[in-house]
């Protein structure tokens, strides 16, 4: 084999090398999932939603309320038409009360289906993506309130910790039992 020939081979295995590893690297980038979140704070702390969920943010405005309703249900608002049962987090969370301000948002999800709901909450933040990798799960509550856990997972983005809730399990915590759960119930 020439010198020239045994270059060429050298030069050939080597190109094919780098396409090997150029398409081993995107394959691994291509393998990390993200998963969005729409941010919002609470109490100074910051939590988030999956931002498919969101339906769209309001500011806070005059909310009827609703005799005989669970206390974390502020009231309802009328959204184009629609009644639309608002929650107030800061209650839901077991947390102080505070004053609305400027800041004081409605942020109206999908339950499900049929409903949407309007979160109370203090300011909302940004919508972010997360690699999935980077959540932990929830961490473990003691105690008699274990129903309540609503904490999907934890995350840290940019160093600050963000609280990543699981809004089935929150709205389902504050919503009244149909006939057929009553039934059921020992």
């Amino acid at each position: 084999m020439s010198l020239n020939a045994a270059a060429e081979l050298l030069k050939t295995l080597q190109d094919g090398q780098r396409a090997e590893s150029e398409h081993a690297r995107r394959t691994q980038q291509e393998e990390i999932a993200y998963h969005q979140w729409a941010t919002f704070r609470v109490d100074n702390e910051l939590y988030g939603i999956d931002v498919m969920q969101v339906k769209e943010v309001l500011r806070f405005s005059e909310i009827t309320p609703v005799p005989g309703a669970d206390s974390s249900i502020l009231g309802i608002i009328n959204l184009r038409g629609n009644v639309v049962t608002v929650i107030d987090t800061r209650q839901t969370f077991g947390l102080p009360l505070a004053p609305y301000d400027d800041d004081t948002r409605v942020i109206v999800v999908e339950f499900n289906e049929q409903e949407v709901i309007g979160l109370v909450v203090d300011s909302v933040d940004e919508v972010i993506n997360l690699p999935q990798k980077d959540v932990d799960r929830a961490p473990s509550i003691s105690g008699d309130d274990s129903s309540k856990r609503f904490v999907q997972g934890v995350c840290y983005h940019n160093n600050i910790l963000i609280i990543l809730l699981d809004l089935g399990k929150m709205l389902l915590s504050i919503t009244p039992l149909n006939d057929d759960d009553v039934t059921a119930a020992p």
